[in-house]
This record gives structure tokens, C-alpha cells and sequence, in this order.
């Protein structure tokens, strides 16, 4: 069987952990950033955790995570 293809757009996009969990950055904290408060701004800054049901998609843009 031949290589299989990394998607590079997600590579850029997530983190695996060496637990094997995929890390990604919140949405929201791009743009409009006046209103949001200091509190929900501060809240943005931290990475988030990848839900399950989006695990087994990124498992196979990911094969060699």
C-alpha cells in the first residue's frame, strides 16, 4: 500500500497531544473585538479540545498523527 496524503490545511490547523487528543485554538477572536468583553476575550486565548465526533474525521485527514 502505497503513502497516504496529510491534509495540510487541518495540519496547520490542530495539535495532537502525546496522548493522542487533537488540540485546536477557539473561534471568535479575530475580528468585531471591541464589543466582546476583556473576560470573554481572555477566556478565547486558551486552546480547546476537539470534540469526539470530529476525532474519527481528523484521524483520516491525519493518518500519521
Amino acid at each position: 500500500m502505497g503513502k497516504l496524503k496529510t491534509n495540510k490545511s487541518v495540519q496547520k490547523r490542530i495539535r495532537v497531544t502525546k496522548s493522542g487528543k487533537f488540540v485546536k485554538m477557539r473561534a471568535g477572536k479575530r475580528h468585531l473585538l471591541t464589543h466582546k468583553s476583556s473576560k470573554r476575550k481572555r477566556h478565547l486565548r486558551a486552546h480547546d479540545l476537539v470534540s469526539g465526533a470530529m476525532e474519527k474525521q481528523l484521524r483520516r485527514l491525519l493518518p500519521y498523527a
